[in-house]
């Protein structure tokens, strides 16, 4: 291949992938052309791009961003599924569902702000972390739950104490009378 084409394939990897820093990395060799084409339209549904790339042309292009640590991995026919809101959504996507439907489907690895998770077990292991805004939900709930308990300690005797005082109210409105308390 000319020197020329390399530039022009490296040049388009860099409009494709813009800037994004983290990928899954897979194979869909073995899988027919309907089978492709089924892949690639599920995954777009979800705002997710399928790009075959050349592994070395790849390595050269992305060598100083966060995607360099997918060069380790990248053997053999190679495609990148990137965008959605995380990576972490692509991960599920393609574990939950891609890979149960087309078996024939390699996880090769990810790769999350510059952290490499190699193989099935490494995209696997990124399917099961939360998104962003589950993280965000977390933490909220850990940072609210003491102010929760907190007010439900306070509640609990102020609400038995406001149930005494309704029984109360009520002996009192139906004329009975209120018996001494020793």
């Amino acid at each position: 291949m000319s020197r020329p084409v390399k530039e022009i394939m490296m040049r388009e990897y860099r409009e494709l992938l813009g800037d994004n820093s983290d990928a899954v990395a897979i194979s869909i060799r073995g899988i027919d052309a309907a089978g492709t084409t089924d892949i690639r339209s599920r995954l777009r549904d979800k705002e997710i791009r399928v790009t075959v790339i050349r592994n070395n042309l790849f390595t050269q292009t992305f060598a100083d961003t966060g995607l360099a640590p997918l060069g380790e991995i990248l053997t053999g026919a190679s495609a990148l599924a990137y965008g959605g809101e995380t990576v972490v959504d692509v991960a599920r996507e393609i574990v939950n569902n891609i890979a149960k439907d087309y078996p024939d489907v390699e996880l090769k690895g990810a790769v999350l702000d510059g952290m490499l998770f190699a193989g099935a077990e490494g995209v696997e292991r990124l399917s099961k972390f939360p998104t962003r805004d589950e993280a965000i939900a977390q933490a909220v709930t850990l940072i609210v739950s003491p102010g929760r308990n907190l007010v439900g300690a306070i509640k609990g005797p102020g609400g038995r104490l406001l149930g005494v005082v309704k029984a109360i109210e009520e002996k009192l409105e139906a004329g009975e009378t209120i018996a001494k308390v020793n």
